[in-house]
């Protein structure tokens, strides 16, 4: 099995997983304990005619701040207790969201929340080529997204025989083995300063937490999906 890192668009035609950590990946798997699906827009224009011929609830942030007139901001820890009837998310965010059109193989989304169980789905689908692509900031490499998809990595290693891991991966898991540093560095990065000064340090910190749930969303048909639903 080829196992890969890769930034912005994916090497495999096989499996993918998604990494946008601070913080797409960590909303849309804990929204899928609220809601059935997850609908990712590119724009904020396009969501809002969405909600008006299928109904649901708007999640959008651009550069950490929720777009005015959607229901929600892009918030995993206020979509943990909202309430709601609707069985929809509509999401549009500056990066992870972005990034899931162009994927040609099957993707999973991962972040540090559900690492583990990220990494045994995509042992799971593969054939032949697990590919853990980060999603970035605007076009720049972003280190919380690293440093997750090095604990994805790790689980990967750690549950599957004969792997040809690249060696950007393997740098991935050596970089993510301390989780105080991993931490430290996640706070500190230019994603968690700009939204801590936004009053989302709840986010972040959450963000941070590894394995707390078992869910995995899976990419189909442009809606995202708990895998086993």
């Amino acid at each position: 099995m080829k196992v890969t890192l890769s930034f912005e668009e994916s090497e495999s035609s096989d499996v993918s997983i998604m990494v946008d950590a601070l913080r797409a990946s960590t909303t849309i798997t804990l929204a899928l304990n609220k809601f059935k699906k997850i609908i990712p827009c590119f724009t904020p224009e396009e969501a809002f005619k969405l909600k008006y011929e299928v109904g649901g609830v708007i999640a959008g942030e651009r550069n950490g701040k929720k777009i005015d007139g959607c229901d929600l901001g892009n918030s995993p820890s206020t979509l943990k207790d909202y309430e709601t009837a609707e069985e929809i998310l509509i999401l549009t965010t500056t990066n992870g969201t972005r990034i899931l059109e162009s994927m040609k193989s099957k993707v999973l989304v991962g972040s540090m929340v559900n690492a583990k169980s990220a990494a045994y789905r995509s042992i799971e689908l593969a054939q032949n080529h697990i590919d853990v692509v980060m999603a970035g900031v605007k076009g720049e490499f972003a280190i919380e997204d690293f440093l997750a998809a090095g604990e994805i990595l790790y689980w990967i290693k750690n549950n599957s025989n004969d792997l040809e891991m690249s060696e950007y991966a393997q740098s991935a898991i050596l970089a993510s083995r301390d989780y105080e540093s991993l931490k430290e560095s996640i706070l500190n990065s230019r994603t968690a300063k700009r939204l801590i000064e936004l009053g989302h340090i709840s986010d972040v910190e959450l963000c941070c937490l590894k394995n707390i749930t078992e869910n995995v969303a899976i990419y189909e048909n442009h809606e995202l999906k708990l895998i086993n639903d």
